[in-house]
Formats: C-alpha cells, structure tokens, sequence
C-alpha cells in the first residue's frame, strides 16, 4: 500500500449542500471532493465524519488533516458558528479539538470565493456587455443561492484583503413601478423585505408567486427549478416574467454595489444561480439595469460584470486561505 499523504481539510458550507474535499499539501491542489446534502445530517460533525470516514477508505490519505479552512454561509464572529438558512451549528474550538487541535479557519463563503477571484483564469468567467478592471480597484461580489452572498475584494500593495459581510440583508430598493408593487405584495409576508427575498432560490418563488397574485394567474410551479425551467422554455408567461424580474433586480443590486464600493476592478455574479441561466441573463436587461444609475451611468459603463464559472470556487478560495495563514 502507498504511504498515506498529509492533507488539508477544506470545505464550502451552504443552507442546502455541504462540500468537503482534501488539499493534497503534496501538489497544492484540491481533490476527493464529496458533496452531503444538509439535510440529510441532523448535526454537522454527523457530515464531517462521514467524510472523514470516506476519505480513510480510500487509503490514500493520513487519518486526520493537518488543518482546516470552512467557508461557511452565516456570519463567522465568535466561537459558535450558527448557519443562517440550515439548523446546522458548531463550535470552531470543538472541531479543532475533536480534529487533535489542528488549526481551524473557519470563515464567510463569499470571503472563500473572494480569495478564488484573486487567481481566476479568463475562460473562468463569462461577462455581460462592455468594460475593463482596473486592477488597482476594488471588486464587488455578489451571489444568489440559497440566500444572497455579498463581499469586496480590496487590492493592497501587492497583496488584498476580504471585507465580508450582510448586504444581503439589507433592504430591497424596487427601481421601477412593478418592483413597486412586488414590494407590496411581498410586505404582506415579510417583516423586512430584503434582498435576498428576491435574489435567492426562494427569491425566484417570491417574485413568480407575487406576479401570479398581482396578476389573478394561478400559481402553476412550486420550486424554483420548474419556475426558470419553464421561463428558459417559454412555456409560462409568469415565469419568463419572473426570472426576467429577477435579473433585472440582480443587474441593479450589482451596479448600486459597484458604485457603494467603488468596484471599478469589475463586479462578479456567483452563487449557484447564474451559471445555470447564463443565457437568459446575456439577453436579459440585467446590464441595462446596472448601467441604468442616472447621472452616474458613466461611472458604471467601463466596470466588467461578469458571471463566476469558476468549479467549486469556494473550496479554492478555502485553499487559497490556508496558503496565506
């Protein structure tokens, strides 16, 4: 048997999949990734585990990781790590400690995909419309999945920094009077309607749905899988309305994020979402509604909005955190 190999724990944690995957220390690259579903784990150490064990199988690697980097979808501040949209929880000091006190970063997904974009590759992006980074600037990222990820890249010298946080969370700003009318509707169910009621998974159901009632349509599809299926079809009317809405909405949020951050080294479109309707985003007004700023439309003009096509971006990002620790 060949000798077991030290390795690094990476993973990119979300509200509905759990991605683990070793860092071969060896050739600095990621593999035997495995993807869990969240909800088939009533713990997360019940997932970790079954990895772990997964990976000892295999033969090739040492029993335990030498450390670990989690890009994890929830705010990363204090010891408890308490997943935003899963009943998943953990503490970084017991997964070190149950892992033989290895060193643990645990940090934000979107700060993970950050650290991924500082070393992209051009066939790993596909950009909508005009415009050139300037490598001097920041960059802004945002991405819809299972809820809204935002984060900033910020060059350095030679190096960069990651400032994570919430705007998903923020409020939704509606540009237009059917955005107007959405809001209302959705009002009636939310407490606080945020960006992420419409720019996720189930952001997509909120605006097919409040279009149906606003409309007196029936409301045909349930999850928002059918929804853009039916839209890239053509085969409902409400659903290419839908996700039309979407991306209009989602053009909009990366220009006024762009302009809030000073992003003119470009703003990227991550998160599970876009990849798949990548061609009905291209003829969409997603980047009319970027540019569409007013007085300040030519600040937006020259900045690149690209989609994310990197593969498990996260996971690399989470590499990438370890190299620089």
């Amino acid at each position: 048997m060949p000798e077991q190999k030290t390795w690094n724990l990476v993973a990119d944690i979300g509200g509905t999949n759990a991605r683990f995957a070793v860092h071969d220390i060896s050739c600095d690259e990621i593999k035997d990734t495995i993807v869990l579903s969240v909800a088939e784990y009533p713990h997360f150490l019940n997932a970790l585990h079954n990895f772990i064990d997964q990976i000892k199988q295999t033969g090739n690697w040492e029993h335990l990781p030498q450390a670990a980097c989690l890009a994890v979808a929830c705010p990363v501040d204090g010891d408890l790590i308490r997943f935003t949209n899963s009943h998943w929880t953990f503490s970084k000091s017991e997964l070190s400690s149950k892992l033989n006190q290895i060193q643990v970063d645990v940090i934000n997904d979107f700060t993970a995909i950050a650290y991924s974009i500082s070393a992209l590759n051009s066939n790993e992006w596909f950009q909508l419309g005009e415009g050139k980074p300037q490598t001097d600037k920041p960059v802004a990222i945002l991405g819809p999945g299972t809820g809204l990820g935002m984060c900033t890249l910020v060059p350095v010298e030679h190096n960069f920094i990651v400032l994570d946080g919430e705007g998903g969370h923020t409020h939704f700003a509606p540009a237009s009077a059917q955005e107007i009318a959405i809001l209302n509707e959705l009002q009636t169910r939310f407490e606080l309607v945020s960006l992420e009621r419409l720019l996720s998974g189930a952001g997509i159901i909120n605006i097919y749905q409040a279009l149906c009632n606003l409309q007196s349509a029936d409301i045909v599809h349930q999850k928002a899988a059918d929804i853009t299926t039916a839209a890239i079809e053509g085969s409902d009317g409400q659903a290419v309305e839908a996700l039309s809405v979407f991306c209009r909405i989602l053009g909009s949020t990366a220009g006024n994020f762009a302009m809030m951050t000073g992003a003119r080294g470009g703003v990227y479109i991550a998160g599970g979402i876009a990849p798949k309707i990548i061609d009905f985003i291209a003829n969409s007004e997603c980047r009319e509604q970027f540019e569409n700023k007013g007085r300040f439309a030519s600040y937006v003009k020259n900045i690149p909005l690209r989609i994310l096509l990197k593969d498990q971006p996260g996971l690399h990002g989470a590499m990438q955190k370890l190299k620089l620790s």
